[in-house]
């Protein structure tokens, strides 16, 4: 049995939900978000040339 979902609804639902929180967060949110997100990149990227370092002494 094919169930027919109505995409236009929860589409409306998600738009709106997340222009509520948007809506409700304050500018500092944004920034300490954006801030983190740039340390959290920077140290995975370094963490991962560090890995590749290591598995090649490893394999040597």
């Amino acid at each position: 049995m094919l169930q027919h979902h109505e995409h236009t609804t929860a589409l409306g639902t998600v738009t709106g939900t997340v222009f509520t929180v948007a809506a409700n967060i304050d500018s500092h949110d944004y920034m300490k978000t954006a801030i983190l997100a740039l340390i959290g990149a920077t140290v995975s990227f370094l963490v991962s040339l560090f890995l590749k370092w290591v598995w090649q002494r490893i394999k040597k």
